[in-house]
């Protein structure tokens, strides 16, 4: 079996037994780059994509269903952004943004979420089928960044105590996004009544100092493999587990094959009135920024 290189791409799980403490450690390179590339969009919506991508793959790892999917949707009202989509599937990922270009070219530099976004939430999704369980949490965006609106989700609506940390940044190599997520879950991996977790558990703070010092740079260093970076953060406890890392990539579902047999489906005259002036129809999907025509015999 090829091994997964633990610098870029891969998503790496570890706990903390003693600690009851999870984790999860992510870097998006080169996957990245292929996400953002068909966009065009302007470099702060390229960013902010990048740091949900980055925290759709943290959240997506914890899935244990191999058919799971995790999907992150921030909507608004009146915002510069009014919608933004990713979803995670066995280690593929995709999003895109919808935004006003001249608002944001109006917001200067360095805009706030709350500029970006207005009055928004951020919604969390788990799908899993093998289980046929589904669940959906809901949080206002408020905060610095979506690292703080994630950890508010975990703290109102799983009653978990988390700390989540995300960079980007993009150099001549291109884009790279790391991010850390460690949560603490007592009497083992599934936790119980998590409203007494910060009462009768007092090893969670220093988990959370020490993991929550991790520096941007260390995040996003290319070089530096994540058991690398937990080992840095962690190396005075006694026993530290990584578990099996997770190769990340661009995927996006659609196909000219699956996009007919969703028009096939239309009533015929429902059809005829699809076609273009070429005589095609053309079905656009905003998760890979790619137009595919579909004849209508093939539909």
């Amino acid at each position: 079996m090829k091994s997964i290189s633990l610098k870029q791409d891969v998503a790496l799980g570890v706990t903390v037994p003693s600690r009851h403490a999870r984790g999860r450690a992510a870097r998006i390179g080169p996957a990245l780059d292929t996400i953002l590339a068909n966009h065009g969009y302007p470099p702060l919506i390229e960013q902010l994509l990048a740091e949900a991508l980055v925290l759709t793959a943290l959240l997506g790892s914890l899935l244990k269903d191999p058919g799971g999917q995790l999907t992150i949707q921030a909507q608004t009202e009146n915002g510069i952004v009014d919608l933004l989509v990713c979803d995670y599937k066995g280690g593929e990922l995709r999003g895109y943004v919808r935004h006003d270009a001249e608002r944001l070219a109006e917001a200067g530099p360095h805009p706030t979420l709350f500029s970006l976004f207005g009055k928004g939430y951020l919604a969390i999704t788990f799908d899993q089928p093998a289980t046929e369980e589904r669940y959906q949490g809901i949080v206002p965006l408020e905060g610095e960044g979506l690292a703080e609106a994630a950890q508010s989700y975990f703290s109102q609506s799983e009653q978990i105590p988390s700390v989540v940390r995300l960079a980007v940044r993009k150099d001549e190599r291109g884009w790279v996004a790391g991010g850390l997520m460690f949560q603490h879950l007592p009497e083992g991996e599934e936790g119980r009544e998590r409203l007494h977790t910060r009462l009768d558990h007092p090893e969670w703070p220093h988990v959370a100092t020490m993991v929550g010092s991790v520096k941007a740079e260390e995040l996003t260093d290319r070089d530096l493999p994540l058991d690398d970076l937990i080992w840095r953060l962690l190396h005075e406890e006694d026993e530290v587990r990584t578990l099996e890392p997770v190769s990340l990539s661009k995927g996006c579902r659609c196909s000219p094959d699956y996009i007919a047999s969703v028009i096939a489906r239309f009533p015929a005259d429902e059809r005829t009135a699809m076609v273009g002036e070429d005589g095609m129809i053309r079905v656009d999907c905003a998760f890979c920024a790619t137009s595919f025509p579909i004849a209508v015999e093939a539909a």
